[in-house]
């Protein structure tokens, strides 16, 4: 009786608002402008309702009946869902006839869908109906869902876009050699490329020099031919390739640069001239790492689109609340006060381990309202929702609800999402989001996008609430115990937690071996049950993981006459890896795969140290441990040298090798080892950096790093 008051209640409110009850019958039917979008609609009312709705043209309709109708004068991805005369009316034009069959579905039939063929449906033969306009804050709307290549219908469930939707040939970020490419001018044309350091750097990862002016009659011609080619689309990108403090110093673009207080001014003349020959067209540039600052003199011409980046905020709190959000928010009010056609790229993922607690859902509707409010006409929100990532079902939906409408209310959205994918497990799932943000609200550390959990394993990861998250998990897990479906869901979402718990155990040199490799089989099974693809944007595979932490981490040779041992160094570590120098090559813990933790590293110089065994020692092997994280300017060595000596003053070779260049983009170590036989107190190791980011890598002309972690002697 309580239940029914409560729902007749609800009613009466609803009906107050203006809505009205639609009731279904055998005899309602379908009139549909748009085939597919009836198509949908009629699979899932009939599924819901046990009526067969037919699609039928060119009727009448009566009551009870759904016209689904192409309406024109509304603005982009708008829709209108209404009554006339007893019939729904679903209005759009293009693709926001399906948006309004999604709502339709969603907030009148209570459905949800998640993708990949799983959704919540409601059996109902009847309605309560509110008229209204849906409008989007953003007019393009982006985001990651790892559902959303296999599932056309998820894209426009969470009304979602990609780039080839609007750009030319998918040219919509990081164009430079898309455009003018350097295998085909670099050589006879280096002065068309950045001028820094000292010289021109042509290569395929190369900035232009945007005062050239034939640089700009051939990508004028370029895109005169694309244009041609794609007449449907209006829109390209013109921007810089990946990569901070490549951009070009010649004396013409220096000129410019000083005048107009940024990088960005040359850019933006260039992009500015371009937009002039095709005022018909948008032409869109990055504002990004060198060219965030907005111009002081040099405003966009109303046909140029600025895609602004915050890549180097921290993400624990919204953008105004941290100073590296701050900055920030100077150069979106600075953009904001220039330019009506702002598209704000936005992060919110850790790029290094897909698999880590990344706790700032809290933060997305309050940006979201900023973004919006600074004048955002698009919005991508890069949160690469891989599959097994932290809350990759869960973030993704918030993203889209909040990019149509930030004023919607975030608990009750997280809410109505856990209770409908989570079932029973919902409050505890909450519970646990509530308490990782807590704890991560209340750590000195910044929650970054290129990060390890090691970074958080004295604050939001430490050992005493680390038990608290299991504890809540294992509620959970017991709360969809007899639900199969559920129960894989809440353990899919422990991943991270699993994840974790492995890196920080790697991490202790007191760890028990034997709890940690139980641990490692659990992750290992659950990595296959879920098909986990990835770790990291380097798409490190996790199966390769679990196999590396056995050979590397859980199961590391005995006997190394280095553990321990004092490192004298000749080339001294930088001031920030000082500390960390004193004990992380010999202290048997290997390093992870990102540089924050346990590798001591060296930017654009050689380095040489000495390892003291402490006596005259039988030297047959001597290896050491080297990172490659390329994304992060981290090549392997180009060579290493190993010396021995008895007295620590005369020192003879032992052996060394030269490496060859390894462009490999996923992350990785390299083991440089040499064998031979010698008796020797001390150890002298000689590395040779790479030093400068060759012209492949998009750190062109500038000083590159190489990291060591252990160093081996048997």
């Amino acid at each position: 009786m309580k239940r029914f008051l409560c729902l007749a209640i609800l009613l009466s409110a609803a009906l107050s608002l203006g809505a009205q009850p639609v009731n279904f019958t055998k005899k309602s039917r379908i009139l549909s402008e748009d085939k597919a979008a009836g198509e949908v609609l009629q699979k899932y009312l009939s599924e819901a309702t046990g009526f067969a709705f037919p699609i039928i043209s060119g009727a009448k309709a009566g009551a009870g009946d759904i016209i689904i109708r192409s309406v024109e004068g509304l603005p982009e991805d708008s829709f209108k869902i209404g009554l006339e005369r007893g019939s729904i009316v679903l209005e759009g034009e293009g693709k926001s006839l399906m948006y309004a069959v999604c709502d339709f579905l969603e907030q009148e039939m209570g459905m949800d869908y998640w993708g990949a063929g799983e959704y919540v449906l409601p059996k109902r033969q009847s309605v309560v109906l509110r008229p209204r306009t849906e409008i989007p804050a953003f007019r393009h709307r982006q985001t990651s869902h790892y559902n959303l290549w296999g599932d056309p219908l998820l894209s426009y469930w969470l009304r979602l876009e990609t780039p080839s939707d609007l750009f030319v040939k998918n040219l919509w970020v990081h164009t430079c050699n898309a455009l003018l490419p350097a295998s085909r001018y670099g050589k006879e044309h280096p002065e068309y490329y950045a001028f820094y350091n000292g010289q021109r750097h042509p290569g395929s990862a190369s900035q232009w020099c945007m005062s050239n002016p034939e640089v700009l009659e051939i990508v004028c011609g370029t895109l005169d031919s694309l244009f041609r080619a794609h007449p449907k689309q209006k829109m390209i990108s013109i921007s810089q390739n990946d990569g901070s403090d490549t951009y070009c110093r010649c004396p013409e673009c220096s000129a410019v640069i000083e005048e107009e207080g940024s990088p960005s001014g040359p850019i933006l003349r260039f992009i500015n001239a371009v937009a002039e020959r095709f005022p018909d067209k948008e032409i869109s540039t990055l504002a990004y790492l060198f060219s965030v600052k907005e111009p002081a003199k040099t405003k966009p011409l109303p046909n140029v689109s600025i895609m602004l980046c915050d890549i180097d905020c921290r993400r624990q709190t919204a953008l105004p609340y941290n100073p590296s959000g701050q900055e920030f928010m100077t150069h979106l009010e600075g953009w904001s006060r220039i330019c009506d056609n702002i598209f704000l790229w936005d992060y919110g993922t850790n790029f290094d381990n897909y698999l880590s607690p990344f706790p700032n859902l809290q933060t997305i509707k309050d940006n979201m309202v900023i973004f919006r409010d600074h004048g955002v006409k698009m919005h991508f929100s890069q949160i690469n929702s891989s599959l097994g990532s932290d809350m990759a079902e869960l973030r993704p939906y918030l993203v889209s609800k909040l990019m149509w409408n930030p004023d919607a209310p975030l608990d009750s959205l997280e809410r109505h999402f856990c209770e409908s994918y989570y079932g029973a497990a919902a409050p505890h799932i909450l519970k646990y989001i509530h308490t990782l943000e807590g704890a991560s609200m209340g750590c000195d550390v910044d929650l970054f996008i290129y990060d390890s959990p090691v970074s958080f394993k004295e604050t939001m990861l430490r050992p005493t609430i680390f038990r608290h998250y299991n504890n809540i998990f294992d509620e959970a897990e017991a709360a969809v115990a007899d639900d199969s479906l559920f129960l894989a869901r809440v353990r899919r979402a422990r991943l991270p937690l699993q994840f974790s718990a492995l890196e920080i155990a790697r991490t202790d040199p007191n760890r028990d071996s034997e709890a940690v490799e139980k641990a490692l089989d659990l992750f290992e099974s659950r990595i296959k049950e879920f098909n986990v693809p990835s770790l990291n944007e380097r798409r490190n595979s996790p199966l390769e993981y679990c196999q590396l932490y056995r050979t590397r981490y859980l199961h590391t040779p005995k006997g190394n006459l280095a553990a321990g041992c004092p490192v004298t160094f000749i080339t001294p570590p930088p001031a920030r890896y000082a500390k960390l120098a004193q004990t992380a090559l010999t202290d048997g813990l290997y390093g992870g795969a990102g540089y924050v933790e346990n590798w001591i590293g060296w930017e654009g110089e050689d380095a040489e140290f000495v390892i003291d065994l402490g006596s005259e020692k039988t030297v047959e092997h001597i290896g050491a441990d080297f990172l490659r994280q390329i994304g992060a300017r981290v090549l392997e060595p180009a060579a290493v040298e190993y010396s021995v000596s008895r007295d620590g003053n005369n020192f003879e070779l032992f052996g060394s090798v030269r490496l060859p260049e390894n462009r490999d983009m996923s992350i990785g170590f390299k083991d440089v080892s040499v064998d031979g036989k010698a008796i020797a107190r001390y150890i002298k190791v000689k590395i040779e950096g790479v030093k400068i980011c060759p012209e492949w890598h998009f750190g062109v002309g500038n000083k590159c790093w190489f990291f060591i972690d252990e160093i081996c002697v048997y």
